[in-house]
């Protein structure tokens, strides 16, 4: 289960001007609109990160009015997605919050609360997931063990992760609001995946099934392979009609590739190889923003994610992904690669 709710220290409570009843809170790298003098820097609070959908209980029955989401259920009655409340981007009086903060007294008895403690099971707090665009298909089964899934690791939570980094030269890429696509040759089986599931290849009924075929990535993997020596998977964002409103005005589906993944050594290609290698496949990367030398921080980080879409700057762009030219691993993050997402694309959307 992804971690939504844990306990954190508020680090400075600031005024918003020409606000009388409210004020802002720093949490992790997070600014959160609260009341007036119900939190202090020091105070440890449960703090919940946007998109979180917190359950239907008494707690939370005041965030009705503003947040409630009914159950999604499929045609066979499958829920989908649970009714709850969803924490999301708002903006009050002019300043942009994000997430929600409740005092310790929320927490079942018993529940640690300690700096950091993951509190996302015992509040019953789950995971927001918008509908779905596009055919899902026909699924075989889960996502494969054999290959990282495609997240990115907000900004706002890698305080420490980023001051370990200064100096650090990274480059920058435009993260694609569209719907995540894997494909694969291991051990001579061709497979497709969605974020969560490996997909029956034969249903021509699914989204990104018709994208895969209409690539020919099937050829141009197993040449690949045959190449190179060793299996490999391509992981990218599929955008245009029918996905995620078609924000970029696209004629028909197109596939933009962020990693090219060696399955047999289970490791991501250096940025120089990962191009070459979509360059040798004859697909197209996802839209490059140059590169800097880390000495950000949070803030200045998001303020780096504000700006147009590469692909349609009539549209804000989602936000960056920043990831080190070499690879590398850190002990607390895993891969080295986080997000900073554009304020303004999550306001103007609702997302």
């Amino acid at each position: 289960m992804r971690t939504l709710a844990t306990v954190q220290t508020v680090t400075t409570a600031e005024p918003i001007p020409g606000a009388d009843a409210i004020e802002k809170i720093r949490v992790l790298g997070w600014w959160v609109v609260v009341k007036k003098g119900e939190f202090r820097p020091g105070d440890r609070v449960v703090y919940c990160e946007i998109d979180s959908l917190l359950p239907e209980v008494p707690d939370f029955e005041f965030l009705r009015p503003s947040s409630y989401k009914p159950a999604i259920v499929d045609g066979t009655g499958t829920v989908l997605q649970h009714a709850g409340f969803r924490i999301k981007t708002v903006r009050l009086r002019g300043q942009v919050s994000q997430g929600i903060c409740f005092p310790l007294i929320i927490l079942p008895t018993g529940t640690p609360n300690g700096e950091g403690a993951d509190v996302t099971e015992a509040l019953g707090v789950r995971k927001w997931e918008p509908p779905q665009t596009g055919s899902a298909g026909r699924s075989k089964g889960n996502f494969p063990g054999f290959l990282p899934k495609t997240d990115e690791t907000r900004a706002q939570v890698l305080e420490k992760t980023l001051a370990r980094y200064q100096g650090v030269e990274f480059y920058l890429t435009e993260k694609l609001d569209g719907t995540s696509f894997t494909a694969f040759v291991r051990a001579g089986e061709f497979g497709v995946c969605s974020r969560n599931l490996l997909l029956d290849t034969t249903d021509d009924t699914a989204t990104l099934v018709r994208v895969a075929k209409a690539l020919g990535l099937e050829e141009r993997l197993r040449t690949f392979v045959a190449a190179r020596g060793h299996d490999v998977a391509v992981q990218g964002e599929v955008i245009g009609p029918g996905v995620q409103q078609n924000k970029y005005g696209l004629k028909e589906l197109a596939m933009k590739v962020f990693n090219v993944f060696d399955v047999s050594a289970y490791r991501y290609l250096d940025r120089s190889d990962m191009l070459t290698a979509v360059a040798e496949l004859g697909l197209e990367p996802v839209p490059a923003l140059g590169t800097l030398v880390l000495d950000h921080g949070v803030d200045e980080l998001v303020a780096l994610s504000e700006g147009t879409s590469t692909l349609n700057p009539k549209v804000q762009r989602e936000g960056i992904v920043l990831r080190p030219l070499s690879e590398v691993q850190d002990d607390y993050l895993g891969r080295l690669s986080f997000k900073a997402i554009n304020p303004k694309f999550l306001l103007k959307y609702d997302e």
